[in-house]
Protein backbone atom coordinates (compact mmCIF):
# COMPACT_ATOMS: atom_id res chain seq x y z
CA UNK A 1 0.00 0.00 0.00
CA UNK A 2 1.38 3.42 -0.91
CA UNK A 3 0.41 7.05 -1.00
CA UNK A 4 -1.25 7.88 -4.31
CA UNK A 5 -0.86 11.69 -4.32
CA UNK A 6 -1.07 14.77 -2.15
CA UNK A 7 -4.57 16.16 -2.69
CA UNK A 8 -4.67 19.50 -0.91
CA UNK A 9 -3.44 21.67 1.93
CA UNK A 10 -6.05 23.28 4.18
CA UNK A 11 -5.52 26.78 5.54
CA UNK A 12 -7.79 28.56 8.02
CA UNK A 13 -8.41 32.21 7.12
CA UNK A 14 -10.29 35.03 8.81
CA UNK A 15 -11.83 36.47 5.61
CA UNK A 16 -12.53 33.97 2.84
CA UNK A 17 -13.49 36.60 0.26
CA UNK A 18 -10.21 38.50 0.79
CA UNK A 19 -8.15 35.28 0.77
CA UNK A 20 -9.75 34.09 -2.49
CA UNK A 21 -9.16 37.50 -4.11
CA UNK A 22 -5.51 37.38 -3.00
CA UNK A 23 -4.86 33.88 -4.35
CA UNK A 24 -6.71 34.52 -7.63
CA UNK A 25 -4.63 37.66 -8.22
CA UNK A 26 -1.58 35.62 -7.17
CA UNK A 27 -2.32 33.35 -10.15
CA UNK A 28 -4.37 30.44 -8.79
CA UNK A 29 -7.84 29.70 -10.12
CA UNK A 30 -11.00 29.25 -8.09
CA UNK A 31 -12.09 25.63 -8.38
CA UNK A 32 -15.24 25.86 -6.24
CA UNK A 33 -16.86 27.13 -3.06
CA UNK A 34 -19.19 25.53 -0.56
CA UNK A 35 -20.62 25.79 2.92
CA UNK A 36 -19.87 22.94 5.31
CA UNK A 37 -22.12 22.21 8.28
CA UNK A 38 -22.70 18.60 9.26
CA UNK A 39 -22.41 16.11 12.05
CA UNK A 40 -19.95 14.11 9.94
CA UNK A 41 -17.65 17.11 9.52
CA UNK A 42 -17.87 17.77 13.28
CA UNK A 43 -16.86 14.17 13.97
CA UNK A 44 -13.92 14.33 11.55
CA UNK A 45 -12.54 17.65 12.82
CA UNK A 46 -13.64 17.32 16.49
CA UNK A 47 -15.08 20.85 16.27
CA UNK A 48 -18.68 20.75 17.56
CA UNK A 49 -21.46 22.60 15.75
CA UNK A 50 -19.04 23.95 13.17
CA UNK A 51 -20.13 25.93 10.16
CA UNK A 52 -17.53 26.95 7.61
CA UNK A 53 -17.20 28.45 4.17
CA UNK A 54 -14.67 26.69 1.96
CA UNK A 55 -13.00 27.65 -1.31
CA UNK A 56 -10.66 25.47 -3.32
CA UNK A 57 -8.01 27.23 -5.41
CA UNK A 58 -5.42 25.57 -7.62
CA UNK A 59 -2.54 26.18 -9.96
CA UNK A 60 -4.13 26.17 -13.44
CA UNK A 61 -3.83 22.70 -14.95
CA UNK A 62 -2.43 21.12 -11.76
CA UNK A 63 -3.96 18.43 -9.56
CA UNK A 64 -3.37 19.47 -5.95
CA UNK A 65 -5.05 22.50 -4.50
CA UNK A 66 -5.24 24.87 -1.58
CA UNK A 67 -8.36 24.62 0.59
CA UNK A 68 -9.18 27.98 2.18
CA UNK A 69 -11.52 27.66 5.16
CA UNK A 70 -13.27 30.36 7.15
CA UNK A 71 -15.04 29.10 10.28
CA UNK A 72 -18.26 31.02 10.83
CA UNK A 73 -19.00 29.08 14.05
CA UNK A 74 -17.37 28.50 16.39
CA UNK A 75 -14.97 31.42 16.21
CA UNK A 76 -11.45 30.42 15.14
CA UNK A 77 -8.62 30.44 17.66
CA UNK A 78 -6.21 33.31 17.08
CA UNK A 79 -2.76 32.46 15.79
CA UNK A 80 0.39 34.48 15.39
CA UNK A 81 0.15 35.90 11.87
CA UNK A 82 3.69 37.22 12.16
CA UNK A 83 5.39 34.12 13.53
CA UNK A 84 8.95 33.90 12.18
CA UNK A 85 9.79 31.42 9.43
CA UNK A 86 11.46 29.06 11.92
CA UNK A 87 8.34 28.58 14.08
CA UNK A 88 7.27 24.93 14.47
CA UNK A 89 4.45 23.73 12.23
CA UNK A 90 3.42 24.44 8.66
CA UNK A 91 5.38 27.58 7.76
CA UNK A 92 5.19 28.18 4.04
CA UNK A 93 3.84 27.12 0.67
CA UNK A 94 6.28 27.19 -2.25
CA UNK A 95 5.44 28.15 -5.84
CA UNK A 96 7.64 28.33 -8.92
CA UNK A 97 6.70 31.47 -10.86
CA UNK A 98 7.70 33.05 -14.18
CA UNK A 99 8.60 36.44 -12.67
CA UNK A 100 8.89 37.21 -8.95
CA UNK A 101 8.46 40.97 -9.39
CA UNK A 102 5.27 40.60 -11.44
CA UNK A 103 3.72 38.37 -8.77
CA UNK A 104 4.76 40.78 -6.02
CA UNK A 105 3.18 43.68 -7.93
CA UNK A 106 -0.10 41.73 -8.22
CA UNK A 107 -0.38 40.84 -4.53
CA UNK A 108 0.94 43.96 -2.80
CA UNK A 109 -2.45 45.73 -3.21
CA UNK A 110 -3.88 42.89 -1.05
CA UNK A 111 -1.47 43.77 1.77
CA UNK A 112 1.21 41.20 0.92
CA UNK A 113 4.66 42.10 2.14
CA UNK A 114 8.12 40.60 1.84
CA UNK A 115 9.31 38.63 4.88
CA UNK A 116 12.97 39.25 4.02
CA UNK A 117 14.24 40.23 0.59
CA UNK A 118 14.38 38.89 -2.96
CA UNK A 119 17.72 37.09 -3.41
CA UNK A 120 19.62 35.46 -6.25
CA UNK A 121 20.30 31.92 -5.02
CA UNK A 122 23.51 30.59 -6.61
CA UNK A 123 22.50 32.01 -10.01
CA UNK A 124 19.82 29.33 -10.32
CA UNK A 125 16.74 30.94 -8.72
CA UNK A 126 15.44 34.31 -7.54
CA UNK A 127 13.79 33.49 -4.22
CA UNK A 128 11.73 35.31 -1.64
CA UNK A 129 9.21 34.78 1.12
CA UNK A 130 6.12 36.94 1.23
CA UNK A 131 3.43 37.14 3.85
CA UNK A 132 -0.14 36.98 2.55
CA UNK A 133 -3.57 36.87 4.21
CA UNK A 134 -3.56 35.89 7.89
CA UNK A 135 0.23 35.64 7.83
CA UNK A 136 0.40 32.77 5.32
CA UNK A 137 3.99 32.66 4.06
CA UNK A 138 4.50 31.95 0.36
CA UNK A 139 7.89 31.17 -1.12
CA UNK A 140 8.33 32.39 -4.69
CA UNK A 141 10.98 30.79 -6.90
CA UNK A 142 11.86 32.16 -10.33
CA UNK A 143 14.19 29.85 -12.29
CA UNK A 144 17.11 31.72 -13.85
CA UNK A 145 18.73 30.93 -17.16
Amino acid sequence: MSIQRMDHVGVIVSDLTAAVAFFVDFGLELDGKMTMESDLADRITAVDKAKSEIAMVRVPGAQGCLELIQYLTPESHPGDSYAPANTLGLRHLAFQVDDVETVLDRVRPHGAELVGEVVNYENSFRLCYLRGPDGIILELAEKLG
